[in-house]
């Protein structure tokens, strides 16, 4: 059975996106392969976050996680800062990293906004923890965004490379990219990509928000121009990302979606209610683990110790192989 491994951080709040492009996905793999997804907070903290809101958010992201369809029995859901064996295999890695490849880094340098010199080291080194990640666990698969494309191919030049210098010691891992719902873009700019910031409130659809405030968000959704529907993402990005939903949704094809309508409005209003049906489940199933906050806990603790097991095992490799004595 192969490994799959992905992370999402507890920043913002899940929005349709992350649901559609993401989560549903690993709620399928778990049953299928040897699964461990990870909340990743170490990474969270590469730009100023208020602590309380930090502790907050990654509680809030398991519960929306295991509301989503994770069965902590099935597959091994933990917190990235709970398996110490991360930023200790993350600083073997750097030291065989180089400045070149992690200044080429594209997020780093969309990141970075104020200008290089006054951005945290982390995240300049962030792609190296995220491939200690990966490695940690003899990832096969590693389901990614396009943004993440370039971090993935930097985590397997790592790996070839300490490989290739320590001995045989790493598996390669594989970029897995989905092929529906990959790239859901905002309701009201269609040309970005959906997203956690709170830059546009109106375009991101939450998968906590009420059933009214996603009819509202959609029914206020900007389209194009002209009346044909059509799945056009370039001459016609507003109705192309209406017909991508509701295909998403729905286990359609957006091309066969758009047979069905010749007016937005009915797509819209059709976008919407299949929108509310599929988020609907997870909002009620939210709200029901969240009057047990401690029993979150309980599950990540055993998650932990779960990932721990792998991971300490394969970081004592690691250490071998570079020479580190062992305690004892």
């Amino acid at each position: 059975m192969a490994r799959v491994l992905s992370g999402i951080q507890p920043t913002g709040d899940i929005h349709l996106g992350n649901y559609l492009g993401a989560v549903r996905n690993w709620v399928d793999d778990q049953h299928t392969q040897d699964s461990f997804f990870c909340v990743v907070d170490l990474h969270a903290i590469t730009v100023p976050r208020d602590p309380a809101e930090l502790r907050a958010k990654t509680l809030e992201l398991t519960l929306l996680l295991v509301a989503s369809g994770l069965d902590p029995e099935v597959c091994t859901l933990f917190v990235q800062s709970h398996v110490h064996q991360h930023p200790e295999l993350s600083w073997i890695l750097e030291c065989v990293a180089s400045m070149g490849e992690l200044r080429r880094m594209v997020q780093f340098k969309d990141k970075a906004k104020d200008g290089e010199e006054s951005a945290r080291v982390g995240l300049f080194t962030y792609p190296v923890l995220q491939a200690a990640d990966i490695l940690l666990y003899d990832a096969d698969r590693v389901p990614v965004g396009e943004d993440q494309r370039q971090h993935l191919e930097l985590c397997r030049d790592i790996a070839l490379r300490f490989n290739h210098r320590y001995g045989d010691t790493f598996v390669i891992p594989e970029a897995v990219l989905p092929k529906v719902g990959a790239r859901i873009m905002d309701l009201q700019k269609p040309t970005a990509k959906m997203s956690k910031s709170a830059d546009s409130p109106q375009g991101t659809v939450l998968v906590l928000d009420e059933p009214e405030a996603i009819a509202r968000k959609f029914k206020r959704a900007v389209t194009d121009t002209g009346s044909e529907v059509v799945f056009d993402p370039e001459k016609k990005p507003g109705v192309a990302n209406l017909l991508a939903i509701l295909a998403a949704a729905t286990g359609r094809r957006p091309e066969g979606v758009a047979e069905g309508y010749t007016q937005y409005g009915p797509l819209k209003a059709d976008t919407a209610d299949a929108v509310i049906e599929l988020v609907r489940p997870v909002r009620e199933r939210y709200l029901e683990l969240a009057s047990d906050p401690e029993a979150v806990r309980a599950t990540l603790r055993r998650g932990a110790e779960k990932a721990e097991a792998v991971a300490g095992a394969t970081l004592a490799r690691a250490r071998d192989a570079v020479g580190l004595l062992p305690r004892g």
